[in-house]
């Protein structure tokens, strides 16, 4: 099948190219875009008690206001505030209320806004939209900064903004332009490389304009199914989906290349060797894909609507990317036939490579010492993974020198943490009837003896008193360790039994929805892994005909990600000292390293398996499969980790734990796992390795040569 749609892709190359710059120019004129959403129903199901308590908020008090972000006041000399500065604080908050700025309805403050030991004043920012992300809400933010400064000019005053909408702003603007980031690094290592490895500036440039392309074709065909189709997808995916074309479209490229450019060397005609490489490699590409497919597609089990989003839509970019890489891949190099390797000459012939010669020769000489060598590095470095620490605090990783984070830290100094964002607590009459006032001080009550607890306000109803709700104000700040533990646990579990008879309570706020997202994560890890696992144990079997290769390569695989997740701990945690990882972490891991380093491990066992079958000996096949396959999974695998790596240079810890994670995890997965340790195990269990169907059996081979010669002969004749 494969060299059937390599032959058509090369005898008709100006089809090819024209069908797919059609598809192109019609998804980009007719598909409708993705659209940006932070609905929290989004992200978690409905069934969450901080989701039921969202939408009765959104329901029982329609036109409620809450403070999206909030001006911290104090003295530049850090006393006390004096009666005058109490004066200048509201001057300055109706000076800021008459700016009038879109998105924000009023900005508050009072003598009720001073806190018990005098030392720090607050206002409230008062947004009527819910979603304190919305780039309107955090502009308004930002141009509040910049006109609080003549206002506080010949006052004793110093301002700083905090809250959820400010915290965005600063998240945002720390990080930098990360999508543009991320796309300069990833185009500047695959040109640079592709140039130093093939020496031409053509095969440099060409895979990223085919990329290019194809994402063209994969975000259109995204619009359309999130548009028709009933998928959920908006453009939050767009890093990541950046990331996943360029990772796998360059795997995909490079593999089809090194076997092109091998057979150029053993003397074929261009279009000849070309459909033959498609023959050769074309069954591994859609083996990867396949297997990356399939772990993406299991995100459809998650409880988390992100994840769900996440996955059909990447699933669609690998499906689009293994397309290309059969057919317009094939296409554009028929047409530039050898001209393609130009200025180079080195094409025409087989490079020393020592390096790689030398790794395939001592794996295939030691097998058992390299096997036992990569087992226990990656053992080793697994063990971390059990001292993982999930961390929801995203402002804690945030640079110390942020308005947001000192204005936080200010305003700790004389209120509790909790006042930024305090938590709800919700009363709901069973019978929608007006819910009895002599109950609800009594409540009230309970919820203030909870430890963890530092105010409670007083019953706010709505219109027909059938809700009642509590603001509940935690001494750690909402998205804290303590404050999700006490929203999950304790004020949820007190608000249960404490509810008078006839009403039933629900715990809403920011600390509740993360308590919900973990328990969610927890979940999700328990149930699309182990999914994905047996979907890719299923391809690998399918590939290699074989029941023993495809578990030996999945414990390789979970060693793999053990190793990767326990190295990013033992770096961050215990090194660097940090409380706690992103609850993310392991997710992406198993979205880049897990999923798309798999490719590695695939090429490297199919071109073992085709090796064998040439009748070499086992040692032989070993040192020529390692030999043949290093350069290719070693571009293919540093152009994916440098991509990530550049995170390392952002100010956010979690940026950096992603990048790092990312990027080891990948050059873990090609320079150990797929071209140590899996090549050596496969050595040491030798037959048994193929069973049943022992693949490494000669007569097993496939009819290949044939066809390759008649594509030889009709190429020479046609030259």
């Amino acid at each position: 099948m494969f060299r059937r749609v390599g032959r058509f892709a090369v005898h008709r190359p100006w089809l090819t190219i024209l069908a797919w710059v059609v598809a192109a120019v019609a998804l980009i004129a007719l598909a409708p875009g993705l659209k940006s959403t932070t609905d929290q129903a989004e992200f978690l199901p409905s069934h969450y008690e901080s989701v039921k308590a969202g939408k009765l908020q959104e329901k029982a008090f329609p036109q409620d206001e809450q403070a999206a972000a909030i001006a911290v006041f104090k003295r530049a000399d850090g006393g006390k505030l004096t009666a005058a500065d109490q004066r200048d604080v509201a001057k300055v908050a109706t000076g800021l209320d008459n700016k009038h700025y879109k998105k924000i309805s009023k900005v508050v403050s009072g003598p009720k806004a001073v806190s018990p030991n005098g030392e720090i004043a607050l206002a409230n920012i008062y947004s009527g939209s819910k979603d304190w992300s919305d780039t309107t809400v955090t502009d308004s933010v930002k141009k509040l900064r910049e006109d609080a400064k003549p206002l506080l000019k010949g006052t004793q005053l110093k301002m700083g903004v905090t809250g959820q909408a400010a915290s965005n702003l600063d998240s945002a603007e720390s990080s930098g332009d990360t999508d543009s980031m991320i796309m300069m690094a990833t185009l500047v290592l695959i040109i640079v490389l592709l140039g130093i490895i093939f020496r031409s500036p053509l095969i440099a440039l060409l895979p990223v304009l085919i990329i290019a392309l194809v994402a063209m074709v994969a975000n259109g065909l995204i619009g359309v199914a999130a548009d028709v189709g009933g998928l959920k997808a908006d453009a939050s995916i767009t890093p990541i989906l950046i990331v996943v074309l360029f990772g796998v479209g360059t795997d995909y490229i490079l593999f089809l290349l090194f076997r092109y450019r091998e057979l150029l060397r053993q003397g074929n005609e261009p279009k000849a060797a070309l459909t033959e490489a498609v023959a050769r490699v074309g069954e591994t590409i859609a083996s990867a894909a396949g297997a990356v497919i399939a772990s993406f597609l299991a995100l459809l089990l998650s409880t988390m609507g992100m994840m769900k989003a996440m996955g059909p839509s990447l699933a669609i970019a690998v499906g689009v990317t293994l397309i290309a890489a059969l057919t317009l891949v094939p296409a554009v190099f028929s047409l530039l036939g050898t001209k393609a390797f130009w200025p180079s000459k080195a094409w025409k012939k087989t490079p020393k490579n020592r390096m790689a010669n030398g790794v395939g020769g001592m794996v295939s000489r030691r097998p058992g010492l390299v096997a036992a060598f990569s087992t226990v590095v990656l053992a080793v470095l697994a063990v971390g993974a059990f001292g993982f620490k999930s961390q929801f605090d995203m402002e804690s990783q945030l640079p110390e020198k942020l308005e947001s984070v000192q204005a936080m830290k200010d305003l700790q100094k004389g209120f509790s943490a909790g006042q930024a964002d305090p938590s709800n607590v919700f009363l709901k009459s069973k019978d929608n009837q007006p819910i009895d006032n002599g109950r609800l001080e009594a409540f009230r009550g309970k919820l203030k003896a909870v430890e963890g607890v530092a105010e409670v306000s007083p019953a706010v109803p709505n219109k027909d008193r059938s809700v009642v709700q509590f603001s509940v104000i935690t001494k750690a700040k909402p998205s804290a360790d303590e404050a999700i533990e006490l929203a999950g646990g304790d004020l949820r579990d007190t608000a249960h039994k404490a509810a008078p008879q006839g009403t039933e309570s629900l715990v809403g706020g920011t600390s509740a929805v993360l308590a919900d997202v973990e328990n969610a994560v927890e979940h999700d890890y328990k149930v699309v892994f182990p999914v994905a696992g047996l979907a890719i144990l299923i391809i690998l079997a399918l590939l290699l005909r074989s029941l023993v290769a495809p578990i030996y390569l999945m414990i390789a695989v979970a060693l793999g990600f053990g190793a990767t997740l326990g190295s990013t701990v033992w770096l961050f945690q215990d090194l660097k000292g940090e409380k706690g990882m992103l609850f993310m972490l392991p997710v992406i891991i198993y979205l880049f390293v897990v999923a798309i380093g798999t490719d590695y491990n695939i090429l490297m066992v199919a071109r073992l398996r085709e090796e064998i079958r040439k009748g070499v000996s086992p040692r032989e096949a070993i040192r020529t499969a390692v030999a043949q396959s290093a350069p290719t999974i070693s571009a293919a695998a540093i152009i994916l980790a440098g991509t990530f790596g550049v995170l390392l240079l952002a100010e956010n810890s979690m940026l950096q734990q992603m990048g790092f994670a990312v990027a080891f995890g990948i050059l873990l997965t090609a320079f150990i796992m797929a071209m140590l340790l899996v090549p050596t195990v496969t050595s040491l269990l030798g037959h048994k390795a193929w069973w049943p169907g022992h693949q490494d059996s000669p007569r097993a081979a496939e009819p290949a040569p044939h066809g390759a010669a008649q594509d030889q002969a009709y190429y020479s004749g046609q030259r």
